[in-house]
């Protein structure tokens, strides 16, 4: 049937058009977390007749739906990516902008340990670690 977002919108009822087809499987396709401006740039690449505009509106019904995740990463452009019950963080260059996800059992740990030594159980979290490069010695 497609891309597993295309799956998602025909499960939740959405109706699939063309151009929803489309933006569905350049965020399916995506390895990066693309803003609206990428999302539309990759979109065109297929069909020409894409606007901006229907871009945003199907963004915006992707997340509403639970379809895609929204994330901000301190550039003032919300990012997507598809919404996964699969837990991970992130590690954002702030030189490139490049966005790494990863997972870490030792962190995950240490979180559920911190909350319960303040007396809380911790129900969810966000990590977003902003590093640069290392520089290496010439």
């Amino acid at each position: 049937m497609g891309a597993p977002i295309e799956r998602l919108c025909e499960e939740k009822g959405l109706k699939m058009t063309g151009q929803r087809r489309i933006i569905a499987r350049v965020l399916a396709e995506s390895d990066d977390h693309p803003n609206v401006d990428q999302v539309f740039s990759r979109a065109s690449e297929v069909d020409p007749r894409i606007s901006l505009a229907t871009v945003y509106r199907t963004v915006r019904l992707f997340e509403e739906s639970g379809i895609v995740t929204r994330r901000d990463f301190g550039d003032g452009k919300a990012r997507y990516e598809e919404s996964s019950d699969d837990h991970h963080d992130h590690l954002i260059d702030v030189e490139s902008g490049e966005v790494f996800c990863f997972h870490d059992a030792a962190m995950e740990k240490l979180r559920e340990k911190l909350a319960k030594s303040l007396g809380y159980e911790l129900v969810d979290h966000r990590l977003e670690l902003y590093a640069r490069p290392l520089k290496t010695k010439k």
